[in-house]
């Protein structure tokens, strides 16, 4: 199995946070500072991200999900909560329908039960199409934009540009392809797991519909709404996000 790189921080009970499209472990910064108090975290670059971007990438989300089990399964950690945002929310769902029974709590955060996102604020398509005209570089940073409701102005804006920075196209390009294929809808309701969804309000990602889908069809879930912030609530209030998770998860 390939290495991938993996920020480790805390002892306990271990907590996994998967980072979402042309994100890495260092867009986790204020949450692995605060929970490694409590919990021993880790944060994996996902492959072709972040410091493992010449790892090989994937263009399914399944593939990922087996190689974040197959990951945790040969440190023999065999029972951890788990957090995922965005992209990576649908790898902790397909996580939970591969091997439901080692997470000990879930939280899907700003994600959906499907990868083509209606109404988000491009189609999949328009992205592939514009890291390919303007470079991924421009266009990653661009995304980033809509990712907080300040847009480059947000305090934790840069945490996002070092990430896409990093990325490699191919890997860019597949992340794109895996969530536009990926549909996880069939699963909800087989996931038995207490739930946490996350969601802010100005998400121009994911809209609530697509947040109602997860909350009427998880059977043990609830649904905390931060109000004015958008798709990036854990760096745009980090406090408050942080005392959500960790409020549901001890």
């Amino acid at each position: 199995m390939q290495d991938i790189y993996t920020t480790e921080k805390g002892k306990g009970h271990p907590l996994v946070l998967i980072h979402g499209f042309l994100g890495s472990s260092i867009m986790w910064e204020p949450q692995i500072n605060y929970f490694k108090d409590y919990f021993r975290v880790i944060s994996p670059d996902l492959p072709g991200f972040g410091k493992s971007n010449k790892a090989k990438s994937y263009n399914d989300i399944k593939s990922i999900a087996n190689l974040i089990l197959n990951f945790l399964e040969k440190r023999k950690i065999n029972k951890f909560h788990l957090l995922g945002h965005s992209m990576g929310g649908m790898v902790v769902q397909e996580m939970s329908k591969i091997s439901g029974d080692k997470i000990s709590k879930l939280i899907c955060y700003s994600t959906g039960s499907i990868g083509k996102m209606p109404e988000r604020f491009e189609t999949i398509e328009e992205s592939r199409q514009r890291f390919k005209d303007i470079g991924y570089k421009k266009t990653a940073y661009s995304i980033a934009e809509t990712w907080f409701v300040q847009g480059n102005k947000s305090k934790y804006f840069y945490l996002c540009s070092e990430s896409g920075k990093e990325a490699n196209h191919e890997a860019i390009d597949n992340a794109l392809i895996a969530m536009k294929n990926w549909n996880g809808k069939k699963n909800l309701k087989n996931i038995n797991n207490q739930t946490l969804i996350i969601w802010g309000d100005k998400d121009r990602s994911y809209n609530f519909n697509q947040i109602d889908i997860l909350k009427r069809n998880i059977p043990n879930s609830s649904l905390k709404i931060f109000k004015d912030c958008a798709h990036n609530v854990h760096l745009e209030k980090p406090i408050e996000f942080n005392e959500c998770v960790k409020n549901f998860l001890v």
